[in-house]
């Protein structure tokens, strides 16, 4: 089946999550929760090396929100149900329909961390992967000097299978790093 027909949900919950694609306007807050963290954000990511514009950002979400569509990657913002506000943002990447697996991502406005909303987001985006995209391997890669990305793995239930050795170029590119791959399987 051409992945364009299958049909995804836009939305979903967590216990503490409202976790949705993006929709138009979403460009503000987003712009805001990145200038906000752009100190602890910018050792691990290469989107918050650079200062951008709400418009600039407002423009990403679009696109993000037309590759959805088009089941190439699926970008997922997350809010607390409570009060409504942006905690972060996740997704499904890498995306291969074949196999089919995926990859997740994540980060989170640094006002909001520490409270298990990564990992609570991280565990629904697994399920929803599982359930809807019928994926067979799920997996996170993140920079094993990066504790607190670990440490959501580990927390999700994800497995280490393996530190890649001199696997890419640090985000200002001055030194090459390893990378951990973190995955969850579905037979």
């Amino acid at each position: 089946m051409n992945p364009i027909l299958v049909d995804l949900p836009e939305q979903f919950e967590t216990a503490r999550l409202q976790i949705r694609v993006p929709r138009f306007g979403d460009g503000e807050f987003v712009h805001q929760a990145v200038e906000a963290s752009r100190q602890e954000l910018k050792a691990w990511l290469p989107f918050a090396r650079k200062e951008r514009t709400v418009e600039e950002v407002e423009q990403d979400l679009r696109e993000s929100y037309a590759k959805f569509l088009l089941r190439e990657d699926i970008r997922l913002l997350l809010f607390e149900k409570s009060s409504g506000e942006f905690v972060g943002a996740s997704g499904l990447h890498q995306l291969d329909w074949a196999v089919p697996k995926c990859e997740i991502g994540y980060w989170i406005d640094s006002r909001k961390s520490g409270q298990g909303y990564i990992t609570e987001a991280v565990n629904g985006i697994a399920g929803y992967a599982f359930e809807h995209i019928k994926a067979k391997r799920v997996y996170i890669r993140c920079d094993p000097m990066n504790l607190k990305s670990s440490l959501v793995a580990e927390r999700a239930g994800f497995q280490l299978e393996g530190i890649l050795k001199h696997d890419e170029w640090s985000v200002d590119g001055t030194i090459l790093t390893d990378t951990a791959i973190y995955a969850k399987t579905k037979k």
